[in-house]
């Protein structure tokens, strides 16, 4: 792992960049700021306090005659506001909210105009980097209430706009449903209750027996008349778990829709998914949320969408909210602290968990999108893929190298290149000759095959000759062109394709159709499912997209990779059969993930389990699919930025999750791609994949030395199976992470040090693992909670206090500690789960300072549909309480 110190440089280098993320209005602002500042500097000096005032009027005619702005100008109702007022001046900086949020040059004119507060800020501390100039004032009218009518299990609150937002469209009476699901989870929906509005169609366990209040952990706050506001609080503590007193106010335009909530504490964690440290940063952090195909790198919208987060609270209890919207969206996160929601469509439809654990949040989300689909036990080993093998005989090559060399290997992969001509559902019988005869012997050997699939179907095969196309165009499946004339086509790997609507009643079918004819000829095991956020590589489709408000919305995320939303993916005025792409666009790797797991469970018979791993995600994917962190680099702080990935997909419920080991693009070297091979024993997904054209990275092709620890972390792998499975069962019954943060085990910490750790990480309750992820790194600093604590290698322990200790850090294996009081289901590992099942099992106490422990085992086939299996009481093991006795 890194030195102490590194991490320090790290997350001063992340604050540093962080700040960085500001608005391009705001660049531009800064620009001029500087030299405002010296202009100030250079009046005041001859002119006093004249100039000061005449350098601040030359600002603003700067700005106003010589930049362009992408705002309208329009009259406001409530006309200007005096921002020297008490209602401007006495607003912290940190506690601004931001009231001209899209791209484009602000000034004090159009700010005040929109009725905000105007009042530059020029200081200089990166802390502040994000503050706004145009901010709402604290008596910001926006809606207020017109009624409230009280149930014993809701609310039903009308809702009137007092003040013009300044975005189009203003929806003049808004309606709120407060629905009081469970006495751990609060509904609340802000709607338009005159105009239908798209809605999500993500199945969520919304309940139908709701509580009465008096049943609940929480109280709901609303005013009968004024101004509107919400306030959720814990009843146990008083905590505030979600209010927009003093936070951004509600704004609910046709495509602009906000609201803003305080937070508990600066530690907040999820809001996925993007690449950074576990922890998000409170420093006017500005987060995507629009499905993209794009390598992991930090400040980006990547593949997946989850507007979910968990808050921690002061007395160290734990919430959860999620805002179940599909839009292209914004979240600010901001030093206050406060957290605002920016989104371009739909509805605002908000779930707050009570916890008070954070694995009872993890629970209760878990509880309402789904719990995540159990994998079979062969999915947990090792996987190996590579693009571009050279053909069979490349991929044979390594198949060889792997058995001669004794690794445990479960899986072989193929990348695109075993297609013809990049063709779904086909193989190349010339490069790939001989494809069935391969898996034919995996499967004798007791290994699985699973290869790529991507959504974009070929068009341009002569007719009769591509089922794919043909058979799409008969079942009309494929999303269309904005006017519905005919698909929409777009470019990827095989030139120019039509993409299936995953929405359409006729896709399942379709998909099935593929799959079961593919599967006759090349008898795969699961499905890998790639480029879905959908990836186009031409903007929008080969003709262009149209010029209308679906394409070019009021409000586009500043802070939106590419800009536009049609940037590497389709038009967002693409018709879908039940709505626009517009508001389908994040979901459609969901979609695809759903088809594809519903087809091979056809396949399977119905009672055979087998594994998605889908690139792009949204809640409730992890029902259906797991996830591996898309096309990572061959360096050492991608092996870093794994580890947050893997925790927040424990929070998403999407427990099935790992990075490409050893580094996707470019060569990796055998220090970083032994320490990653250490590390990726511990991620729930392990695979080792990388592209063409560099040196070869599965661990057969080392050095025997090399070779070795490889084969030795593999092994310890191997032997920890039935608690990792354990682990997954739990996952898929009581929607507990597999992987866990140090705090969600130890919530209270000096220094509150286990909110921020995140290169450790555990397995349940009885794992703690500290991985190496820096270069010539042979001792590191790590925490050790207050516990007791058991060296995996040597069965030595220490009874911590809690403190940072100076870890060995040796090339032969990872750091890897055992919690006292825990007892570990083992057994012997083989180089396939199938010859390991056959082995006796081990169980590991590890005694707690009273000479106890406890633990459990969950064991089945390994194979068959777990809602379909009778659980017998002795198929899970429940060891309750062993006593040391002398």
């Amino acid at each position: 792992m890194a030195s102490f110190k590194d991490r320090e440089l790290l997350l001063s280098e992340k604050s540093q960049s962080e700040s960085r993320i500001v608005t391009r209005s705001y660049q531009q602002r800064r620009r001029f700021s500087f030299l405002t500042t010296i202009c100030t500097i250079c009046f005041a000096a001859s002119l006093g306090a004249f100039g000061i005032f005449v350098s601040m009027t030359f600002y603003d005619c700067m700005v106003e005659g010589n930049l362009e702005t992408n705002a309208t100008d329009t009259d406001f109702e409530a006309g200007d506001v005096v921002s020297n007022s008490p209602q401007c001046s006495s607003i912290p900086h940190t506690n601004r909210q931001d009231c001209w949020p899209q791209s484009g040059v602000v000034t004090q004119h159009k700010c005040e105009q929109k009725g905000c507060c105007w009042n530059p800020f020029y200081g200089n501390s990166p802390m502040l980097g994000g503050v706004p100039f145009c901010f709402y004032p604290s008596d910001y009218q926006g809606y207020t209430v017109t009624s409230v009518q009280k149930s014993d299990t809701g609310m039903k609150v009308m809702l009137r706009l007092q003040q013009p937002s300044g975005w189009p469209n203003d929806v003049q009476n808004v309606a709120l449903d407060v629905t009081f699901d469970t006495a751990q989870r609060l509904s609340f929906k802000f709607f338009d209750p005159n105009n239908a509005r798209y809605e999500v169609p993500v199945k969520v366990s919304r309940s139908t027996n709701h509580v009465t209040a008096a049943n609940t952990e929480y109280n709901v706050d609303i005013p009968s008349q004024g101004r509107f506001y919400i306030t959720v609080t814990r009843k146990s503590s008083g905590q505030v778990l979600f209010s927009t007193q003093g936070a951004s106010p509600l704004v609910f335009a046709d495509q602009f829709i906000q609201l803003g909530t305080q937070l508990s504490t600066k530690y907040i964690y999820g809001l996925g998914e993007h690449r950074a440290a576990f922890l998000v940063s409170t420093n006017w952090t500005k987060l995507a949320f629009w499905s993209r195909d794009q390598p992991p790198s930090r400040h980006s919208n990547l593949y997946g969408v989850h507007p979910f987060y968990l808050n921690i609270e002061e007395d160290h209890n734990a919430h959860g909210v999620f805002l179940l919207n599909s839009n292209a969206m914004e979240v600010e996160v901001q030093p206050a602290p406060a957290l605002t929601y920016r989104t371009t469509g739909g509805v605002l439809d908000f779930f707050v968990f009570t916890g008070p654990t954070p694995d009872n949040v993890v629970q209760q989300y878990t509880e309402l999108i789904g719990r995540p689909f159990m994998p079979p036990y062969w999915a947990l080993g090792f996987h190996l893929c590579r693009w571009k093998y050279g053909g069979i005989d490349g991929m044979k090559k390594v198949i060889k190298r792997m058995r001669d060399a004794k690794m445990p290997f479960d899986t072989q992969w193929n990348d695109i290149d075993y297609m013809r001509k990049h063709l779904d559902w086909t193989y190349d019988t010339k490069t790939f000759n001989g494809l069935p005869d391969v898996v034919a012997d995996l499967h004798q050997h007791g290994q699985h095959y699973i290869m790529i699939i991507d959504p974009g179907i070929s068009n341009v095969q002569p007719s009769g000759s591509y089922p794919a196309y043909d058979d799409g165009l008969k079942m009309d499946i494929f999303i269309k062109k904005p006017d519905g004339s005919a698909p929409i086509i777009g470019t990827v790997w095989p030139g120019t394709t039509a993409f299936p609507d995953f929405f359409h009643p006729n896709s399942s079918a379709y998909w099935l159709q593929q799959a079961k004819a593919y599967h006759d000829m090349v008898p795969f095991d699961g499905i890998w499912i790639d480029m879905n956020e959908p990836s186009n590589f031409v903007a929008g489709s080969e003709s262009g997209c149209p010029d209308n408000t679906l394409e070019n919305p009021p409000f586009v995320p500043p802070v939106l990779l590419g800009g536009k939303l049609k940037d590497k993916t389709l038009c967002a005025s693409a018709k879908q059969h039940i709505s626009s792409h517009y508001n389908l666009h994040s979901l459609y790797g969901h979609s695809e993930a759903i088809a594809t797991k519903s087809a091979l469970d056809i396949i399977k018979g119905g009672n055979t389990r087998s594994i998605v791993i889908s690139r792009s995600t949204y809640p409730s994917t992890g029902v259906h699919s797991g996830h591996w962190l898309g096309d990572n680099n061959a360096q050492w702080t991608d092996s870093y930025y794994s580890i947050p990935g893997i925790l927040n997909f424990n929070l998403f419920g999407i427990p099935l999750v790992g990075a490409d080991i050893c580094g996707f693009n470019g060569n990796t070297n055998t220090e970083l791609c032994t320490r990653w091979m250490q590390l990726g024993a511990f991620y729930p997904f392990m695979r080792n994949h990388n592209t063409f054209g560099t040196v070869d990275q599965d661990p057969a092709a080392f050095d025997q030395a090399t070779q070795k620890i490889m084969r030795d972390a593999l092994n310890l792998r191997y032997t920890l199976l039935p608690y990792l499975y354990t682990l997954f069962y739990r996952s898929h019954v009581d929607g507990l992470p597999v992987v866990r943060p140090l705090f969600f085990q130890y919530p209270v910490s000096d220094y509150n040090v286990t909110y921020m750790t995140d290169v450790q990480f555990m397995w349940g309750s009885a794992l703690l693992i500290t991985p190496t992820t820096s270069q010539n790194t042979y001792k590191g600093m790590g925490y050790l909670p207050k516990d007791r604590w058991y060296d995996w290698f040597n069965h030595s322990y220490i009874d911590s206090p809690g403190h940072y200790i100076t870890f060995d850090l040796p090339m032969e294996h990872i750091n890897l500690q055992v919690r006292g009081g825990s007892i570990i289901p083992l057994q012997s590992p083989n180089v396939t789960t199938t010859l390991a099942r056959k082995n006796n099992f081990i169980i590991y106490a590890a005694l707690d300072v009273s000479g106890s422990a406890s633990g459990e085992l969950y064991w089945d086939d390994g194979e068959s549909m777990v809602d379909n299996i009778i659980i017998w009481p002795n198929q899970i093991t429940i060891w309750s309480t062993i006593r040391w006795l002398l």
